[in-house]
């Protein structure tokens, strides 16, 4: 692995100062998004050394694959502006030398935890956010913390936490250590908390020596930091602007005073402390009056979040909604930079030099927005909006682009983006609801989408296009997360108010369209499915063109519904077409649409029982995806756990047991036990467990997805029957046929009630009842059976499909056993030259036909 030490693009990772292997000790391998240390750090030693001890003392096991002792964090507890943050980072760097990997992690927005996380994955020889999404990325990262590898001695910082609940699933187990800065004193409960206060005298007057340069006295440090209660925060105020103006002590504690007085007389809130309010307030005086143009800089900064703003998003915005003196500060960069330059040595922001960010306390942000009357607070809050629409790249899938939305997300909550109607800024909204699938993060994408949907149709009604187009995004979102009846039920509500409001043939109309289809699918009506989307394919023919992205979704959509209706050719056939013509156009950088189609395409070879061709697809498909997009990323699981049931079909079980077992467990960790493609690769892996002859595994692992795909489809689904079908099988191969025969026969009824009984979910299934009835003794029950699914199996796939040949060979069986011996050898040999021309003389299925043993019908969900 090859670990830079320096800045990745667009990762955010600090630079290590030339000569950084100093006396204090190396600077880690992997030294990540922490800030600067304090030039006039002060005090807190005692703390420090305790938080040291404490944090060496804690003992964590590391066990590979298994799960360590829990981690008990440690936390720095303390009210707003007391030094919590500066007193972690000095701990980083103090103890830099006893660490491989240090990570600072801003933990204000829970929601942005897991990206800070995804940025280190590259570090950890892991894919990037920018590759699998944020969500398998963070993941990746905290399993490999877990097990210390490649690095066991590190050190997350989570700096400002709020409810200890928020941080439950991203607090790393393993051999690390695990700091975290807090207001909140609820985190005493769990985890070891080291109290904050503010200075001793002797540690503010030991600070203010050094802030100040030109001097002051013992005893006017004294009575300044006992004006200022002691607060860090304010006395670095204090010496900011004395070391900056020249003013003096006397002359600082006199404006004080009278600042003080005035500032109690106008009732500030009572979590803004009184000697913060009043220092900054001196400070924001004296540079209003040196250089206003800062001001107005500063001021546009508190409607940003707190977090760390890219500097380049300070830049002339054509159209933009800019007040008149901040449009001229940003047309002229001299003066920008000079205005950047005396906020930082106001101590106003924190710059970032290597990362070109700049950083505005939370206190101060809050502070000066309430300076401000509502009219200037909205005049600079449209600013703000106007500068992260203007930031925001026109495509989604470049690892630069990527980087910059990860960045502007940070912001969107605090900045209040939901509240505008301005139509660019709910452009840029929705454009970053598109990013966040684009990128894997679903969850995320789920719940902003939830915002803009509450806060438009407040302002706007429910009939704004917005409004329906943010309806439409989340109708999708619940999809992906397998909530099927939800997204079903939000696009039925929205397409008439889309079709009267947009028209019939608008680009988000037909979206919703299509939406209805792959609802209808997940609903187990492919019929109706299979109906809808050709309708959806003629008009978005007519709408964009063959060869549009949109209609070529719309014929991999209506691909899907042929295999689905057992109709394979033709589901090859216009998945083809939908591959290739999306493949010449396709954009840069990962697409998930193009791995869909490519997936798609593989699916359908298999079903149609190329399975060696399947698997070379597949192969591609798979590489593409962990190329591209990630490992872990949805989509490229879905093509894993595709390849991994063609690679058992074909015969190539140690590959298809090692990329099943994979695919089932990062789907676990991804989705949860419940998400319908987790429970696909838990059939999936049932499936090759049965085949490996782990029965025991793979009747409890059966059993236990059969009951959760009730909890997912319903009790009537198509694939609910046919995974209590696989479940069948397993009980007739662990010596329970007359339980398998009741369950396949259940599994029958339901599906030719269903789908018809010439559907291939539905022969399968009587495939299976067939080796039931034999196994009871009642051949000419499984002959009579046997027959009837062989002659519809000949009339839907043909007579060679490995489906087919399947059901001939048992039937062979079932004929030798009745003593049918001219039927029987007949076939036998008409089945096994079909073998032979199909799959060959070395494939599993024709040597288990050879050897006279019983073909069976696994069933495998394929994932809508």
């Amino acid at each position: 692995m090859t670990v830079t030490k320096g800045n990745l693009p667009g990762q955010g990772e600090n630079r290590f100062p030339e000569g950084a292997e100093t006396a204090a000790g190396r600077y880690p391998e992997v030294w990540g998004r922490v800030p600067p240390r304090h030039k006039n750090f002060t005090g807190r030693d005692e703390q420090i050394r305790a938080l040291h001890a404490g944090l060496l003392n804690q003992v964590t096991a590391v066990v590979p694959h298994a799960q360590a002792d829990p981690i008990v964090p440690h936390t720095l507890q303390g009210y707003g502006g007391v030094g919590k943050t500066l007193m972690a980072v000095e701990y980083a760097h103090r103890y830099r030398g006893e660490y491989d990997l240090v990570w600072w992690v801003l933990a204000d927005q829970p929601g942005l935890v897991h990206s800070a996380l995804a940025h280190l994955a590259p570090h950890l020889g892991l894919p990037g956010p920018a590759v699998t999404g944020v969500e398998d990325a963070a993941n990746g990262v905290l399993e490999a913390l877990r097990r210390g590898e490649p690095y066991s001695r590190w050190l997350l910082v989570f700096d400002n936490a709020d409810e200890p609940e928020e941080l439950t699933d991203v607090i790393p187990q393993g051999p690390g250590h695990v700091l975290i800065t807090t207001r909140n004193h609820r985190w005493a409960g769990v985890a070891e908390t080291i109290p904050v206060n503010v200075f001793s005298e002797r540690e503010s007057v030991e600070f203010l020596s050094k802030r100040i340069p030109r001097g002051i006295t013992a005893e006017e440090a004294v009575d300044l930091s006992e004006a200022l209660g002691h607060l860090p925060l304010a006395l670095e105020q204090a010496g900011a602007l004395q070391a900056e103006t020249g003013m003096s002590t006397q002359e600082y504690l006199r404006l004080l005073a009278e600042r003080t007085g005035l500032l109690l007389r106008e009732g500030k809130p009572p979590e803004y402390p009184k000697p913060m309010t009043a220092a900054w307030q001196l400070s924001v005086e004296k540079l209003n009056e040196n250089l206003p143009e800062a001001m107005e800089l500063l001021r546009c900064c508190a409607f940003f979040g707190p977090e760390p703003i890219p500097r380049d998003l300070f830049f002339p915005v054509e159209n933009g909604r800019i007040r008149p003196e901040m449009a001229e500060l940003l047309a002229d960069p001299i003066r920008l930079s000079k205005a950047i330059g005396q906020l930082g040595r106001y101590a106003l922001i924190r710059l970032d030099g290597a990362n070109r960010t700049l950083q505005v306390h939370r206190l101060v942000q809050a502070l000066l927005r309430e300076e401000l009357d509502e009219r200037t607070q909205q005049e600079i809050r449209l600013e703000v909006w106007s500068l992260l629409s203007a930031a925001a790249p026109a495509n989604f899938t470049d690892a630069p682009a990527q980087t910059r939305y990860f960045e502007l997300l940070s912001h969107m909550r605090p900045a209040r983006v939901a509240e505008s109607d301005l139509p660019e800024v709910r452009r840029f909204a929705l454009d970053m609801l598109r990013f966040l699938y684009v990128s894997g993060n679903y969850e995320t994408a789920s719940r902003h989408a939830r915002d803009l949907i509450e806060q438009w149709s407040a302002v706007s009604g429910g009939d704004d296009p917005f409004v329906l187009e943010a309806q439409a995004q989340y109708a999708n979102r619940l999809r992906d997360l397998g909530r099927y009846v939800e997204a079903h039920d939000l696009n039925r509500a929205i397409l008439p108010r889309m079709r009267r409001t947009l028209g019939h043939a608008h680009p988000e109309t037909l979206s919703v369209l299509s939406g209805l289809g792959a609802d209808y699918r997940a609903r187990g009506d492919f019929w109706q499915a299979r109906e809808h989307d050709e309708e959806v394919l003629r008009q978005h023919q007519e709408v964009f063109g063959p060869s549009d992205p949109a209609t070529l979704l719309a014929m991999n959509n209506l691909a899907l519904g042929y295999a689905l209706t057992s109709d394979f050719a033709e589901a090859r056939s216009r998945h083809e077409r939908a591959y290739m013509m999306f493949k010449r156009s396709a954009p840069t950088g990962g697409s998930p649409t193009l791995l869909w189609f490519w997936t798609g395409l593989a699916q359908a070879v298999r079903l149609i029982g190329d399975y060696t061709e399947a698997c070379d697809l597949g192969e591609d498909a798979l590489a593409y995806g962990r190329g591209q997009l990630g490992m872990e990323d949805p989509r490229t699981l879905r093509a894993q756990v595709d390849l991994a049931i063609a690679r058992r079909l074909s015969g190539q079980l140690d590959e298809a047991l090692e990329l099943g077992q994979d695919a089932h467990a990062r789907c676990l960790s991804l989705h949860g036990i419940n998400h319908p493609s987790t429970l696909a690769a838990a059939m999936c892996l049932a499936n090759l467990w049965r085949m490996t002859g782990e029965l025991a595994g793979a009747l409890e692992l059966a059993e236990d997805t059969d009951m959760r795909y009730t909890q997912a489809y319903g009790t009537d689904h198509p694939y609910k029957h046919g995974c209590t079908s696989n479940v069948a099988l397993l009980y007739r191969l662990t010596g329970d046929p007359e339980r398998s025969r009741s369950m396949n026969e259940s599994a029958l009824t339901a599906l030719e009630a269903r789908l018809g009984r010439n559907h291939h979910y539905t022969l399968a299934a009587a495939t299976n009842l067939v080796g039931d009835l034999a196994a009871l003794g009642e051949g000419k029950n499984a002959i009579r059976l046997g027959r009837g699914t062989l002659r519809r199996y000949r009339a839907l796939l043909g007579e060679e499909h490995p489906s087919t040949l399947a059901c001939a060979a048992n039937l062979v069986l079932d004929l030798r056993g009745e003593q049918e011996t001219e039927e029987a050898e007949e076939l036998a040999e008409r089945t096994f030259n079909g073998y032979l021309r199909t799959l060959g003389r070395e494939h599993p299925f024709a040597g288990a036909m050879a050897e006279g043993r019983r073909l069976v019908a696994d069933f495998d969900p394929p994932l809508l």
